[in-house]
């Protein structure tokens, strides 16, 4: 059973599963979030306001894990927005959104999936948000992010590894010269 104020949450609603002090059930939670780096860049501005050109908006997302402590990690969301234009860039986003993420008991896929997959779905709400606020306070429409699939993502990246991986051990080295 999870300690009284115990930011991980306890997985087993059985009381007694505990007893005997040993914290055996898997768990895992959130302990804190918050925006590690940030950019917010209006390269062309006040001209970019009187431009009547659709820009094309470029999004990037890229997921790391750093181990912080035995049962803690933390999870970092990048997000990276540009908006352009023929006539230049109207505004660039960069925007790196963490989340302290303890874990207990996991096995080691388990908690891969968690850091790689269920976080990155946790924090997602929050890095929108910060988004949509940082174009609208450039003087744009507010960026509204569509909702991201991060385990499918998740799985799609694990299959890939896995064919390169038989790619590479099915491969044949080449003749040497003679």
């Amino acid at each position: 059973m999870a300690d009284e104020g115990d930011v991980l949450t306890n997985l087993n609603p059985d009381p007694a599963a505990g007893a005997n002090g040993a914290d055996t059930q898997p768990s895992a939670g959130v302990i804190s979030q918050y925006i590690k780096d940030m950019s917010v860049e209006n390269p062309n501005a006040p001209q970019c306001y009187q431009w009547n050109e659709q820009p094309q908006l470029d999004v990037q997302f890229n997921i790391g894990a750093d181990k912080i402590a035995d049962d803690v990690h933390e999870v970092s969301l990048k997000v990276t927005c540009t908006a352009k234009t023929s006539q230049g860039n109207l505004y660039l986003v960069d925007l790196e959104y963490c989340g302290l993420m303890g874990m207990r008991n996991l096995p080691d896929d388990a908690a891969h999936a968690f850091l790689f997959a269920e976080a990155p779905r946790m924090l997602f709400p929050f890095a929108r948000r910060v988004v949509a606020d940082a174009t609208r306070d450039l003087g744009f429409p507010p960026l509204m992010l569509d909702p991201v699939d991060f385990g499918s993502l998740y799985q799609q990246q694990l299959a890939a590894r896995a064919a390169e991986q038989q790619q590479g051990a099915g491969a044949t080295p080449p003749a040497g010269d003679a």
